[in-house]
């Protein structure tokens, strides 16, 4: 079943919004991926995140740049937890997606990762989700014991080169 919505306001944001579905699929968590415009399309948009509580999505990811309004509006409308992803702009370098996402007024909460920071909020996403699924957390728990030992792997490569590693 699936269980994340990934919403993006354009098809410039796929490589970012990509990064999270990546993350998904690796965990095993299964998600449903569009392009809304919340400006150009409004009735299509309210009908994403009015429907998504049915459809049963415990999270979603949408990301946005310039005026960044996807997150908070699918925040406004979607019950469960909303993650917002900025995406960087040319004009501003994404600041300006990322004040829109985090300035929210109170009582409508939007997670915010990192401007283009895909991955995180697929990890964040399926972090939700784990709360109540021990086999999710379980898998969560092995993709970071692999990244250790990458970095494990990385360290021990400079006393290969020369380099004293602690």
């Amino acid at each position: 079943m699936t269980k994340v919505g990934i919403v993006m306001g354009s098809d410039s944001d796929m490589p970012v919004m990509a990064k999270a579905a990546d993350i998904l699929e690796k965990l095993g968590v299964e998600y449903e991926m569009t392009i809304i415009s919340a400006h150009r399309e409004p009735d299509t948009f309210f009908e994403y995140a009015k429907s998504a509580e049915s459809k049963g999505w415990k999270v979603i990811i949408a990301g946005a740049g310039m005026a960044a309004h996807l997150p908070g509006m699918c925040a406004a409308i979607f019950p469960m937890p909303v993650i917002g992803i900025p995406m960087h702009t040319t004009s501003l370098g994404g600041r300006d997606s990322l004040y829109s996402i985090v300035q929210m007024p109170s009582g409508i909460p939007v997670a915010t990762v990192a401007i283009n920071g895909g991955a995180n909020a697929g990890l964040l996403a399926a972090k939700i989700l784990a709360t109540s699924d021990p086999e999710l957390l379980q898998r969560l728990k092995d993709y970071s014991a692999q990244m250790k030992a990458q970095v494990e792997a990385k360290a021990a490569r400079l006393d290969e080169v020369g380099y004293k590693n602690y």
